[in-house]
This record gives structure tokens, C-alpha cells and sequence, in this order.
């Protein structure tokens, strides 16, 4: 719960008091800092600092003893004073026109973590994720989150996934791509904004974020190759195979001198 705290605005030492606090109340300042392992100076001032926030309150004795706000209460006016500063943010500062599509690199986990939650929190109608199976724990809760909230979701698996997200199209591995150095994934969202990238092992991750048009059109029409082929595949695999060879390797084979 401590990194929970953190992300609200709490300093690592003001979340272990709020926790110590939570768990035990009523403890003098003397008796916090015991059960944190911190000075009594450092305690004493984070407990000033909890009491004016309004996070934890005192009880005037000798010693002063403290209690930590209750936690439905904290974040209830948390989320209250969050949602008037997001409203007011939204009248005050306008996004300025685009005259331009863009291209915006992330790198490293935490950054696209927080770039996938961010374009699939503001998917309104649709989204179409296109990942290995082994991957899919990346956007699987904010797509669960999306789906509860009437978005309609599309998940297209590399391998056999069993995530509980209800569309799901699955490709079955062959043995070109277990010799894949690197697992691509994309994202699509609204078919608006678009977010492509690999996991590949010895490499930085790394994931390039568009509204590019073309990019667009291109995984709109992968997609659509995808779940077409998927059916097809699922109705006449067989006589697919004996006409054109196991992976299509009849049609394919004259063009992989180019690749």
C-alpha cells in the first residue's frame, strides 16, 4: 500500500506513518516513529505535515496522540478535490488545433505502461490490440477496464491466451515465428491514435506513439486481414494446406529472397 500512497502525493516516510497510524490508532508521535523505524524529529514533523493536509488527525493531551483519517474518507475528498482541478483544467486550458500528424517515441516500461493506460482510458468506441500471448498481461486490465465501460474490444493473440477479455482472435504459432527475435505488438484505438513497438530481448523497450493516417490505414487493414484469414483458416484449413502448403509456404516461397 505503500506505493498506492505514494501515487496520491504522500512522501515514502508520510505514507509509512499514514500506514502505521491506519493499522494502530491513537499512537503518540514517540510510539510512530518506534513502529517506522524513523527519528523522532523526522516523525514529529510528517505528522504536523499529515495533520495540516488534513490525512491524519490529533488528539490534544499529554502526549498528543494521533489518528489517520479513514481511508474511504480520505479518498472520497481526494477524489472530489481531483475531479474540480481536472474541470478546471479542462475549461482553462484548451488543446490548440493540430495542423500536423506526429511521432512520439516512449522508452522503458514505466513510460509505456502509462502511454498504454493513457490511449486506452481515452478510447471512446473501439479497440484493437494486436500482441503475443505473452505480452498480453500489458493491456489486459485497462482493456477489461475499457470493455466494463461499453468499448468495444478486439484482442488479436500470438499464441493460445487465456485472458478473460470476450473478443478474442487467436493465431495459431508455426515455426517461423518461434524464430522470431523480436514480439511486435500495436494498439488502436478509435482509429485515431495508434501506438507500435516490439519486445525484444537485449534492446531498450521502446514504442512509437501516432495519429498518422497512413499508420492508421495500416493496422486498420492488417486488422482486417487478421480476423478475415483467422475465419477462413478455421473453415477450409485443411484444403488451405494442401493447396498452398503448410504457412501458405507455396505462395510465399518465391518472395522471401526480398525480405
Amino acid at each position: 500500500m505503500i506505493d498506492e500512497l505514494r501515487k496520491i502525493g504522500l512522501s515514502d516516510l508520510e505514507a509509512r506513518c499514514y500506514m502505521a497510524l491506519h493499522k494502530e490508532p491513537n499512537l503518540s508521535g514517540y510510539e510512530v516513529a518506534k513502529r517506522v523505524s524513523v527519528s523522532r524529529t523526522n516523525v514529529y514533523a510528517v505528522l504536523r505535515s499529515l495533520t495540516e493536509q488534513g490525512i491524519c488527525r490529533a488528539i490534544e493531551g499529554d502526549p498528543v496522540l494521533y489518528d489517520a483519517v479513514p481511508i474511504e474518507q480520505l479518498v472520497r475528498a481526494l477524489k472530489s478535490d481531483f475531479e474540480k482541478t481536472a474541470q478546471k483544467l479542462l475549461q482553462e486550458l484548451k488543446s490548440p488545433p493540430r495542423t500536423s500528424s506526429s511521432f512520439y517515441t516512449w522508452q522503458g516500461e514505466e513510460p509505456l505502461k502509462k502511454t498504454i493506460h493513457r490511449l486506452i482510458a481515452n478510447a471512446d468506441q473501439h479497440i484493437i490490440a494486436d500482441i503475443w500471448s505473452e505480452d498480453v498481461h500489458w493491456v489486459e486490465q485497462p482493456l477489461l477496464e475499457a470493455q466494463q465501460r461499453g468499448v468495444a474490444v478486439t484482442i488479436i493473440t500470438i499464441g493460445d491466451s487465456h485472458t478473460p477479455l470476450q473478443d478474442v482472435v487467436v493465431h495459431q504459432r508455426s515455426e517461423e515465428w518461434q524464430q522470431m527475435a523480436s514480439r511486435k505488438f500495436s494498439l488502436l484505438c478509435d482509429a485515431k491514435h495508434a501506438l507500435i513497438g516490439s519486445f525484444t530481448a537485449g534492446l531498450k523497450l521502446s514504442a512509437l506513439e501516432t495519429d498518422h493516417p497512413a499508420v492508421i490505414e495500416l493496422l486498420q487493414n492488417a486488422f482486417y486481414h487478421d480476423v478475415v484469414m483467422e475465419r477462413v483458416e478455421r473453415d477450409f484449413g485443411d484444403d488451405l494446406i494442401g493447396k498452398y502448403g503448410i504457412g501458405y509456404h507455396n505462395i510465399i516461397e518465391k518472395y522471401r529472397e526480398r525480405f
